[in-house]
């Protein structure tokens, strides 16, 4: 019996190495991609989507959801039965950095992101993982992580294809366009935003238009001016003047009329007056106790002539601009 020399113990060693690597099934990560929101090109429609909203992939495997609109949204995942964090609080706290890994124990947030952030989640353990936005109560989605034995049943071509029509979908709904053109009316009203949520078996998502429909209103002294937000989910201000730190409720010079309306009195185009959020109850759900109504009007009095400008202290950004012009 010969011994083998370093020469031929090296050769064979290779060899066996090589065998190994080719012969032990590798286990590569995958890498899937996608949207968070969709919008015009004049940034007044949005659409409150996940893009797409449902997503099947192996355990081990990651997703990267790119945000894509000027309105801020979040990724959240909370833990089962958790209760619902206000997107300034977190769950608690949010999660640092571009990434973050999911397996349920722990819930998962993005601060609110925006157009060109990115954010990439890990889960490595097989389940089925509901997906939030913190800022859009109706913006919902789930990803399906299945076991490595168990078949996809798309590929990455697949989701980018529906997140482009389902986009496509929602922005393109005309039911909710916004009007811009100035008008006179003996019944002078303003529509605060419009909107409209649909579903899909993977979630719910929203279309709302952030615009005044009717951003130039003309009356007289003495007249009152109406905002009524017809969005079933987003909330809107009619804010004149200082913004407040604190967008949720309404100036000390606000009062509620006998209908449940917001209502205030403007005497000069340099006087402050906020809204407070303007919007829908929330959608009622069984086991939980029925919400009051919803302050979705709000009423503004001018008592002298002038120009006064307005915004939506919430999506000004996005254009949601007006004005009163109070004639004598």
């Amino acid at each position: 019996m010969h011994a083998f020399n370093s020469i031929q113990f090296s050769a064979v060693f290779r060899w066996m190495l090589m065998f190994a690597v080719l012969t032990v099934p590798h286990v590569v990560q995958a890498q899937w991609r996608a949207t968070v929101g969709a919008q015009s090109d004049n940034l007044g429609r949005q659409a409150l989507a996940f893009l797409p909203n449902e997503i099947w992939i192996h355990a081990g495997d990651n997703i990267t959801w790119k945000f894509d609109v000027d309105e801020i949204h979040t990724v959240t995942f909370l833990t089962a039965g958790q209760t619902r964090p206000s997107r300034l609080v977190g769950c608690p706290g949010f999660t640092l950095g571009g990434s973050a890994t999911f397996d349920g124990s722990t819930c998962v947030t993005t601060a609110s992101l925006v157009k060109g952030q990115t954010f990439t989640v890990t889960f490595p353990i097989a389940g089925n993982y509901k997906l939030v936005c913190l800022v859009h109560g109706n913006m919902t989605g789930v990803v399906h992580v299945l076991d490595l034995s168990q078949p996809l049943p798309h590929d990455q071509e697949f989701y980018d294809e529906q997140a482009e029509e389902r986009a496509d979908a929602l922005l393109s709904d005309t039911d909710h366009d916004g009007d811009h053109e100035r008008h006179d009316s003996d019944d002078p009203a303003v529509t605060a935003g419009t909107g409209e949520v649909s579903a899909t078996a993977g979630g719910s998502e929203t279309l709302s238009v952030m615009r005044f429909k009717r951003p130039v209103t003309v009356i007289h002294a003495g007249e009152t001016v109406e905002w009524t937000n017809s969005d079933p989910v987003t909330p809107h201000t009619i804010t004149f003047g200082v913004e407040p730190a604190n967008p949720i409720p309404p100036s000390g010079n606000v009062t509620v009329d006998a209908d449940g309306a917001r209502h205030a009195v403007i005497n000069s185009p340099s006087d402050s007056v906020h809204s407070g959020f303007i919007v829908a109850a929330p959608q009622e759900r069984i086991g939980l106790p029925q919400a009051p109504p919803g302050f979705t009007r709000f009423r503004i009095t001018f008592t002298h002539a002038g120009v006064f400008l307005y915004i939506c202290a919430l999506h000004d950004g996005l254009g949601m601009r007006g004005s009163v012009i109070v004639l004598p």
